[in-house]
């Protein structure tokens, strides 16, 4: 792994049109404005949000005293036979640390879903061995608390005080905060409130799962004070200005999309954190950057991408990577959460805003008023296994099955538009899933992205809602084979499930966004015929 943080800018036409946005920033004096916390960098309209936000930029100082605390906790539960650890979370409260995690390569269970399945698998680990770790920045995250619930109702009827066994990550004042406390679990750690959650891999919600999951959180802290003098210095060298610099220059010539690849840095998983700190940090007014996670640099997207996307290799520069970063994992997050921030003032945005984040839990709430997670919907058409629901009136009705239904869809997106595929399932049991994303790509020559519902939600969905309005969605849902009460909740997961899938659906459609839902009657059926269906279409969007 790199031990140094850096940037290379590789085409030479892209580094050529970034060369006077450097100079602008450097000029500007931006990157140590930022450094030391100036919140008029965005304008005024950005400026009282951005003033109790910008307490990421010194991290690697301000979260030392957490390591002693992580220490002591882990020892004590190492000490009891407590080294199985659950995270509760969602968004910032677990990309970050599932990075960590799986690069340091030390288990941790993420809970970022509401499916049924997957939270029962987590269910049927060893209770005996168990910490469930609940993180929530707002402390009514509706997810984590129904993981918090479902498992305080577990390690009860199997016999175990459930207080000894929870700690809470939140930020302080929260009703999370105020209801751990009363109940008495056994650690509250509060973070650092002038941090919003994308931006808190370095706090609390990202060192304390990790560190409790046994990754070593001092080394992240460590590398990004190593990075930190040369992210915060006003010099045409500073790599985080000649990232936002090429971000900014790419977007303006039309390519609004980052399409991310790692090329051996070592680090696992890295393109999905950046995926939300891009996404919703710059996703809004119409215009933002549209990351693009995908499986390798042979991969449709990067590969074959187009004048609508600019391409990114996380780790050694590689042939048909416009840009490459490479550096430790501490060094890398304060590497793109600077450049993030430095992109939204080129772009003229508040990064650190999601205006359009809550409407789709806002329309999910108002679905579990009713039975089931909404009203009962009529296929438009059925083809085995998979019922066919569109949003709107773009579908004509001679469509007879899925691949037609997709095919329609898909002649919705305009020129240098995007595929959003947006999969309601069992991200473990159901990790087939994934391969569509390739499949569409290559058969549709569109940028086109995949996330597991609902956790994208709280990623690449402000995006969608906010960003460039050219993207058409597809998503999936299944039949739940056995569903999970939310204790003291009037709905059940699967019902909490279909509700955000719907609910956001609806969103986008008020939008007019063309949107496909595709049921899975039965998964692994489903899951077959529906990769026959994308098959049938034809190759590179030829019709």
């Amino acid at each position: 792994m790199a031990t140094d943080t850096s940037v290379d800018i590789s085409d030479a036409a892209l580094a050529a049109e970034a060369r006077p946005l450097v100079e602008q920033l450097t000029a500007d004096a931006v990157a140590s404005k930022l450094a030391a916390q100036d919140a008029t960098l965005w304008g005024p309209d950005a400026e009282s949000e951005a003033s109790i936000r910008l307490s990421w930029t010194t991290l690697h100082e301000s979260s030392r005293p957490l390591l002693a605390e992580i220490d002591a906790l882990r020892a004590e539960l190492r000490a009891e036979g407590l080294d199985r650890v659950v995270l509760a979370g969602m968004g910032g409260s677990s990309l970050a640390p599932e990075v960590i995690t799986a690069t340091a390569g030390v288990p941790l269970v993420v809970l970022d879903t509401t499916d049924p399945g997957q939270v029962a698998d987590a269910l049927s680990g060893d209770l005996r061995r168990t910490v469930l770790v609940v993180s929530s920045k707002s402390g009514t995250t509706v997810e984590t608390d129904s993981h918090r619930r479902i498992f305080e109702k577990a390690f009860s009827e199997n016999g175990i005080d459930p207080v000894t066994r929870i700690i809470v990550v939140t930020d302080p004042g929260s009703p999370m905060e105020t209801a751990a406390r009363e109940a008495g679990y056994r650690k509250v750690f509060t973070a650092d409130p002038h941090v919003g959650g994308r931006y808190s891999a370095l706090t609390a919600f990202g060192l304390v799962p990790a560190g409790l999951a046994g990754a070593d959180v001092a080394a992240l802290l460590d590398d990004a004070a190593a990075a930190f003098p040369k992210l915060s210095a006003d010099d045409a060298d500073n790599p985080a200005v000649q990232l936002a610099a090429a971000l900014g220059a790419a977007h303006a010539r039309g390519a609004e999309k980052v399409v991310f690849a790692d090329t051996g840095s070592g680090i696992t998983g890295f393109g999905d954190w950046a995926e939300q700190l891009i996404a919703e940090s710059t996703g809004k007014n119409g215009t933002g950057l549209l990351p693009v996670v995908v499986e390798s640099t042979d991969a449709a997207g990067f590969a074959d991408a187009g004048a609508d996307a600019t391409t990114v290799a996380v780790g050694p520069a590689v042939r048909g990577a416009q840009i490459s970063t490479t550096g430790p994992l501490g060094g890398l997050f304060l590497l793109w959460e600077f450049a993030t921030a430095l992109a939204g003032r080129l772009l003229g945005i508040n990064p650190f805003d999601q205006p359009d984040v809550e409407a789709a839990k806002k329309a999910a709430r108002a679905l579990l008023d009713g039975p089931a997670g909404g009203p009962a919907a009529t296929p438009a058409v059925v083809d085995g296994a998979i019922e066919v629901h569109p949003s709107g009136d773009w579908l004509s009705a001679g469509v007879g099955n899925v691949t037609e239904a997709l095919r329609a869809l898909l002649a919705t997106a305009p020129k240098g538009g995007y595929l959003a595929i947006q999969a309601y399932l069992d991200r473990l049991d159901d990790a087939s899933a994934s391969v569509l994303r390739q499949e569409l790509a290559r058969r549709t020559g569109l940028q086109t992205t995949f996330g597991w519902g609902p956790r994208f939600l709280h990623s690449t969905g402000q995006y969608h809602k906010g960003g460039h309005q050219n993207g058409v969605f597809l998503q999936i849902t299944g039949g739940v084979e056995q569903d999970l009460e939310v204790p003291g909740r009037p709905y059940t997961l699967a019902g909490l499930q279909r509700a955000q899938a719907l609910g956001d659906g609806q969103v986008l459609a008020d939008r007019n966004r063309p949107v496909l839902r595709l049921h899975l009657t039965d998964r692994a059926v489903g899951l077959v015929e529906l990769v026959k269906a994308v098959q049938g279409l034809a190759q590179g969007g030829d019709e």
